[in-house]
Order: structure tokens, then sequence, then C-alpha cells
């Protein structure tokens, strides 16, 4: 990514250009989900009810959490030209999704344990109040997930558009960072559905129990997307990408051309830089003398989600039937 400003031999490391869509739509989420959360609280103080006081803060968890992503978004915009980020600051986004994950775990947890406590102990509900609260919290959070979901649908046409034909797996092209926002508005719409059932068996069938095992019910539902969230960023996190079908693709072209199977990538290590691209150094080993980085350069131009390379080339007479023995090298660090 070469500018004006800089010699023809140096290029910044920005990757990815970020997200002002899922930027400004998680800032609006965190307002109105902080707006409800003081809304449930007054609430519980007010009628006295244990039921709205405990989903009033359990929405603060999610309101922290949103809050995150979005400064998540904001840290990274604007260290994006920061010089001290080997690689740019997309990941300051993954480690906003990974933190937020962790919080929804929390939830999951505080969900499970303020559940098998009612169960204990039961407390009086006071049906009208709650279930009004309830409603009024369910519809916040479909316009709240209404707003990121418009967000999403961006960010994945936006992904096929780069997407260059290969059958990549698209979950993984996906704005992580939106994605746990997403996922923490979806998981209390959920509670809150949940919480209106049993809200509505205690009130007009006397089933106190159901209170409670719905809050299982949606702590059990939380974990095990929190547990696939923590994955998919800490995956990106740990720079575990192996095996992720652009390896082959990378293998496949810096090789096609030796037919007589002489050329050789001995070390190659490939890792995400952005949502969609990727960097990868490698060592190459040749009987081939005319084979040079900006050969092996022209032949992962084909995949443009490599946009950072660096290629080491080493000689020797019999590449294939002898280790290499360390006969030459040449070394070049490229920037598509």
């Amino acid at each position: 990514m070469h500018t004006e400003n800089l010699p023809d031999w140096t290029h910044e490391h920005v990757f990815d250009t970020g997200n002002d869509a899922a930027e400004r739509s998680t800032r609006v989420v965190m307002w109105i989900t902080a707006a409800m959360m003081v809304i449930e609280i007054a609430a519980g103080w007010w009628y006295n009810s244990m039921a709205l006081l405990a989903d009033g803060w359990h929405m603060s968890s999610h309101a922290v959490a949103i809050g995150l992503s979005a400064f998540a978004y904001a840290t990274a915009r604007r260290y994006a030209k920061d010089p001290r980020f080997a690689f740019g600051t997309w990941k300051i986004e993954i480690l906003g999704g990974f933190a937020s994950a962790i919080f929804l775990l929390g939830v999951a947890v505080m969900m499970l344990v303020g559940s098998l406590e009612r169960i204990v102990s039961p407390q009086p509900i006071r049906y009208k109040e709650a279930i009004v609260i309830a409603i009024l919290g369910l519809a916040v959070n479909v316009v709240c997930a209404l707003i990121l979901g418009k967000a999403h649908h961006h960010d994945h046409g936006h992904s096929h558009e780069h997407d260059h034909g290969h059958h990549h797996d698209h979950d993984q092209h996906h704005d992580l960072n939106l994605k746990s926002a997403y996922i923490h508005v979806i998981a209390d719409a959920a509670t809150s559905v949940l919480a209106i059932a049993a809200l509505f068996g205690g009130w007009l069938f006397n089933w106190s129990w159901l209170d409670p095992l719905m809050g299982i019910v949606g702590a059990v539902l939380i974990a095990v997307w929190a547990k696939g969230l923590i994955a998919d960023t800490g995956k990106v996190l740990l720079d575990r990408e192996m095996d992720h079908p652009v390896v082959d693709e990378i293998r496949e072209v810096v090789e096609a051309d030796d037919h007589a199977g002489d050329t050789r990538i001995t070390d190659l290590h490939v890792w995400r830089v952005g949502k969609q691209v990727y960097s990868c150094a490698m060592t190459v080993v040749t009987h081939d003398d005319s084979l040079t980085p900006e050969t092996v350069r022209e032949r992962l131009s084909v995949h443009e989600e490599i946009v950072h390379s660096t290629i080491e080339i080493h000689f020797c007479a019999d590449a294939v039937r002898r280790p290499y023995s360390g006969s030459g090298s040449k070394l070049a660090a490229f920037h598509q």
C-alpha cells in the first residue's frame, strides 16, 4: 500500500479499513441498552421487584460489553497508522470481541447462579409490572438487533465483493467485534422472551418454578453462544490459521509451475491481518537459480487476500533428492 509521501520501497501496514457502519451502530445500541438498563433498575426499585432489578443489572453487563466493542472500533481507528503495530490495529477489534465474549460467559454464570438460588429460595414476583417492563425490554432488543443486523448484512455483502471466487469459510470473513455485540443483543432478546413466557406462566397458572427454569435454559443458550465466539476470536488472536484453505492455495501457486517437483516450500507461516486478508512468511528451496522473490510474488498475486509476504529462497543442486545444503539464498519482503 504505497503512498505519495513514502519512498517506493516502503509501505504502510494498514490492512483493514475498519467498519464505519458497525462502529456507528454499536455506539447507538450501547446508549439504547444503557438507557433501558437505567429504566429497569429504577422500575425494580420503585416496584420493589427483585426480578426487574436483576434483569436491569443483567442488562448492565451487556451495556458494558457492547460499549467495549464500540471502544475497540474507536481505538483501532485512532491508532490505525501507529508504526508500533507491526501489522495494523485490526486485532484490537478482535480483542474487543474476545473480551465481550468473556462478559457474555459471565452473564450466563450469573443467570445460572441466580436461577438456582430462586429454586432453593423462591421470591415473590410482581408479575404485571415485571411483564410490562420485560415486554419493553424485548422491544428495545428487537430495535437494537435490527440496527446491528443492518450493519452485519452490510459487512457480509462487502465480504462477498472481495471473495475473488475462492470458496473460503465466509463466517471467518465477518466482523467478529460486531458479531459479539450482535450476540449480546440476541442473547438479551432471547432471555426476555423466556422471561415473558415464565412470567405469564407464573401469573396465569401460578407456576413459580417456571421463572428459574427459563433462567437456566437461557444461561445454557448464552454459554453456547459465548463458547463459539471465544473460539472464533481466540483462533485469530493466537494466529491459528494454518488449517485455513488459503495455506494450501499458497503452496499450490508457488510450487505449481515446477513440474519437476524441485521447488518446495519448506517453511510457511500464515496469519490474518484483517477480516479477509492474510500475511505470510515462507522459505522456498529450489534448484532453479532463476527463481526470484518477484517471481514468487507474481504467483501469489492471483490470491488478492495475500496482502503481505516475506519470501526467502535457498538454492541447492538437488532440492528434492538431497536435504538443503545452504548453497545460496535470496530474501525479500513484499506488500501487495
